[in-house]
């Protein structure tokens, strides 16, 4: 599966672009990115804090039969993100189900994953949100970057390039296959 590139400059929220685009029938795959989002979103309705600089994208997708269920994504997601982020921290990267990315237990990056139906068709959406710069300041969860926590200043295209290449091996000819995930 080739996911095409899709570049915003500033968009309310990414996994709402991506909503469009297939709604659109413009693209049935692909990702969005955007250099800010105003609105950005995070699970059970919470706000995502979209601090300038940091990664914000939304990979969309038709399932199909042969690929896993949506469900198993919850599962695979933050494997593949974990994966990408592990070449550009110092620091150990640990999952703590079902959605978020912790350094050094403190939240370095969240993920949204939304499913659609449009035409009979189903369309899996996975907002991916990473601290790359600065963390928000919340009441609700202590958050760092990988700046702060690696003293790594990460260029945002390289994170992209590598979180396609990842997406692309896993789901290639929409064969899934379990052990390209350990590596």
């Amino acid at each position: 599966m080739i996911l095409k590139l899709i570049k915003f400059n500033c968009v309310k929220s990414t996994n709402d672009e991506a909503i469009k685009i297939i709604r659109s029938k413009k693209n049935s795959k692909g990702i969005v990115i955007s250099n800010f989002q105003t609105k950005g979103r995070g699970t059970m309705g919470k706000k995502w804090i979209s601090h300038k600089g940091n990664f914000f994208v939304s990979i969309f997708f038709e399932l199909k039969k042969s690929m896993p269920d949506f469900k198993e994504f919850s599962l695979i997601n933050p494997l593949i993100v974990k994966k990408t982020l592990k070449e550009y921290s110092s620091q150990q990267v640990k999952i703590k189900w079902p959605n978020d990315l912790l350094i050094r237990n403190r939240k370095v990056c969240g993920i949204l994953q939304e499913l659609i139906q449009f035409e009979k068709k189903f369309f899996l959406i996975i907002g991916i949100g990473i601290n790359t710069v600065s963390s928000p300041k919340t009441k609700s969860f202590r958050g760092t970057s990988i700046l702060e926590s690696s003293n790594k200043l990460v260029d945002n295209s390289r994170i992209l390039k590598s979180l396609k290449k990842n997406y692309e091996t896993i789901f290639r000819n929409y064969k899934f296959n379990k052990k390209l995930l350990k590596k």
